[in-house]
């Protein structure tokens, strides 16, 4: 059962990834740190992430452009330092009520109102990433203001999903190389990765099928909603900490 349990929840972080460019992290870290620590899950959730953003990057060649990418992730690795410095001085559930009240607000807003898409200024890339920096460095995810940043710009699905998706490949390469350099890649991490690498990417293809259904209207509509759920998330976990510590 605990098999079948971890297969399907590979399967569906694959899915929300293959059809949205992000998600995967969401779906699967809380609901297999149930039955697998976290020095185990989080070095192999990030060599599944790996592949899926390797085929995303595959299917999204066409529209591949570094211009995009780099504004985002060099300011990343900046603000990557005041993130741990944040993580050790300041609670982290105060950290995820803050962030969590910013995307409820900010993904009810673009779902109930026409936000503007405009070519924002360069150093707009550079706070995005630099705020993309400290959460994952505190918080251990670096996503939000990117998707933020990236829903504004007027860019069809497949530029959008792009400019996500190659973030998110770039910044988990760096992640499983200091992963593997320090020994977190054990037998067990690979034992587990060998045995969802199937359901995993055919939920990817199964998602990228969906995704080429969805109009561009319909896929930032989608981003929306999952950064409402996310939103939730933070929400939940800070207030329950800050109830009930």
């Amino acid at each position: 059962m605990t098999t079948i349990y971890f297969l399907s929840i590979i399967f569906g972080a694959g899915f929300v990834q293959g059809l949205t460019g992000f998600g995967s992290v969401l779906i699967s870290l809380p609901l297999l740190s149930f039955f697998y620590p976290l020095k185990t899950l989080i070095p192999l959730i990030s060599l599944f992430a790996l592949i899926i953003n390797s085929m995303l990057m595959w299917d999204l060649r066409k529209v591949f452009s570094l211009k995009t990418i780099l504004p985002l992730f060099i300011p990343t690795l900046i603000g990557l330092p005041i993130g741990v410095y944040l993580l050790k001085n300041i609670s982290s559930f105060y950290l995820e009520l803050s962030l969590g009240i910013i995307l409820f607000t900010y993904a009810l807003y673009g779902l109930f109102i026409k936000l503007p898409q405009v070519n924002l200024p360069s150093w707009c890339s550079c706070i995005a990433g630099f705020l993309a920096g400290i959460l994952g460095g505190s918080l251990g995810t670096n996503g939000p203001p990117i998707i933020v940043y990236t829903s504004l710009l007027p860019l069809d699905k497949s530029k959008l999903k792009f400019a996500l998706t190659g973030y998110f490949f770039f910044a988990g390469l760096g992640i499983s190389s200091i992963h593997a350099y320090f020994g977190l890649i054990t037998k067990d991490v690979i034992k587990l990765f060998s045995i969802g690498i199937i359901p995993l990417i055919l939920g990817v293809i199964s998602g990228i099928y969906f995704y080429k259904r969805l109009s561009t209207k319909k896929y930032k509509q989608l981003v929306f909603v999952l950064l409402l759920i996310i939103s939730i998330v933070f929400n939940y976990k800070g207030i329950k900490y800050i109830l009930f510590k």
